[in-house]
């Protein structure tokens, strides 16, 4: 039975903040990525910046990023088993700081 939460990689229980979806499914095309898992949004200061994902640290089943946009911002894990490669992967990308 497939996973009513899940669409490709990235896991979709709960609200992803606007713009940031697409992005994240299209970090889920690397083959090093096993699952994409938005945490909590919270309110920041309104800056008018376009969405973009910012790089965090290493946890014990892959990586912490952290989604932002104008006005909201949401912690992503992404579950790997090679949490160096895929850093390495995510910072060629150009919305990823």
């Amino acid at each position: 039975m497939a996973n009513k939460y899940r669409h490709n990689k990235v896991k979709q229980e709960h609200t992803i903040i606007e713009d940031i979806l697409p992005l994240l499914e299209d970090i889920a095309l690397s083959k090093l990525i096993k699952s994409i898992i938005p945490g909590r949004i919270n309110r920041r200061k309104g800056s008018g910046t376009p969405a973009y994902i910012q790089l965090k640290y290493n946890t014990q089943s892959g990586i912490k990023l952290i989604a932002k946009n104008s006005s909201s911002l949401q912690e992503i894990f992404v579950v790997t088993d090679y949490p160096d490669k895929t850093m390495e992967y995510l910072k060629k990308l150009d919305y990823i700081k």
